[in-house]
């Protein structure tokens, strides 16, 4: 227990506290578990330990431990949390749970048993919660970790902080949001980078080899995630890599699964139950004409790229502007809303408001008629009328 506490303490005192993320004022830290899943790379870690830091007391009463800890090979959990009860902890952060077995019965058990013990776990964003075999629903506040805004990429890396603005105000006062940060900065440049490097937070470590990075994290995700946590066999990751080039590569991509199918050589059905395990793994985001009814085994009317960073990293050299531009906007605004495939213009967000999205030149000529729609246009500083910038929904909080 001693060394499990000497390397809880020098991980806080180390950790970097001039940036935050948005989630952090939003999880209720007064409640029992919690749950905060998140694509790896996203800053599960950073977040833990940036609160522990600011709002802990660093002696026994709180605990860090990484459960892929070697630590674990001739330690069980339930373990380690009786004795840290009994030596007069209070706030266990746990990482990693999802490659320790059985984490979801212990931490039933300490739910019980503990009533005293705060608990904060994080884990892989194809953790479940509900369908684990301790059934945590009940008893956990889960949330769910995504990769930096625009705005916070903005924060990080040129250390102007904005306000976050909701959905309806970018829409109804764009031209003076816009105003008031083009008066600090010229957003393009910087959102031109974003878009290749600029969705997770560890780009600062090494920009050089970021997107080198970030193709070891989705093979992991791919070979080592996905089999243990959706048993996905081993022999189709290659055709899955071969699946996802080829939606890297191309224009909005509408699939077409028989013939997809046929031409990486896995059956109908299992082609789509992968789309779906893909996007649970924030590796795609799957678009539908019908979200409410949706089933596993539908397939979507498009698929995009969960970020641009991994089109990037996919497809380097082949990366399609309108794809780019249509794989930002829905991932800006998946997190908070419904966005679903339109037949008018490309989008329809919450039931409600139509999208086009396009370039400098789009207009909203293709959306006539059309109540409440409008064109997000890339390459401009000040939208007018219903044209806004597209850089500015990732100021959405």
């Amino acid at each position: 227990m001693q060394q499990l506490f000497e390397k809880s303490v020098q991980k806080v005192m180390r950790i970097e506290r001039h940036f935050k993320r948005s989630l952090s004022d939003e999880i209720d830290w007064s409640s029992r578990l919690i749950g905060i899943k998140g694509a790896r790379g996203a800053g599960k870690t950073t977040l833990m330990l940036q609160y522990m830091r600011e709002n802990l007391p660093m002696n026994e009463q709180s605990l860090y431990v990484s459960l892929d800890a070697a630590w674990f090979m001739n330690h069980s959990l339930t373990d380690l949390m009786d004795d840290f009860v009994k030596a007069g902890g209070r706030f266990l952060f746990l990482d990693e749970v999802h490659k320790y077995p059985g984490w979801s019965g212990a931490l039933k058990n300490a739910w019980d048993d503990y009533p005293d013990l705060k608990i904060v776990f994080s884990g892989s964003s194809l953790l479940e919660i509900l369908n684990a075999r301790a059934d945590l629903s009940r008893r956990a506040i889960t949330y769910t970790l995504p990769g930096l805004s625009f705005r916070e990429y903005i924060a990080l890396s040129a250390g102007h902080t904005f306000p976050a603005y909701s959905l309806e105000e970018i829409i109804e006062h764009h031209i003076a949001i816009a105003a008031e940060i083009n008066a600090v900065l010229r957003p393009l440049p910087l959102f031109r980078n974003y878009l290749r490097d600029g969705f997770y937070p560890f780009f600062r470590e090494s920009p050089q080899t970021y997107l080198w990075r970030l193709e070891e994290v989705l093979n992991y995700v791919l070979e080592v995630e996905l089999p243990l946590l959706r048993g996905l066999e081993i022999s189709y990751v290659a055709k899955i890599k071969q699946l996802m080039q080829i939606i890297a590569e191309s224009v909005p991509f509408t699939p077409n699964v028989t013939e997809l199918s046929s031409r990486i050589g896995i059956n109908r059905n299992t082609l789509v139950s992968y789309f779906h395990y893909l996007e649970e793994a924030n590796i795609i985001n799957n678009l539908y004409k019908d979200a409410k009814g949706l089933t596993k085994m539908q397939k979507p009317a498009k698929i995009l790229m969960e970020n641009t960073n991994i089109m990037h990293a996919l497809a380097p050299h082949k990366v399609n502007k309108g794809a780019g531009r249509e794989t930002f906007f829905v991932n800006q605004l998946k997190a908070a809303h419904l966005v679903e495939y339109a037949n008018i213009g490309d989008f329809r967000v919450d039931g409600t408001y139509l999208f086009e999205v396009g370039g400098k030149n789009k207009t909203p000529a293709q959306l006539k008629g059309a109540a409440q729609s409008r064109v997000a246009a890339d390459d401009i500083e000040t939208g007018y009328g219903r044209i806004i910038p597209l850089w500015l929904f990732g100021f959405l909080r």
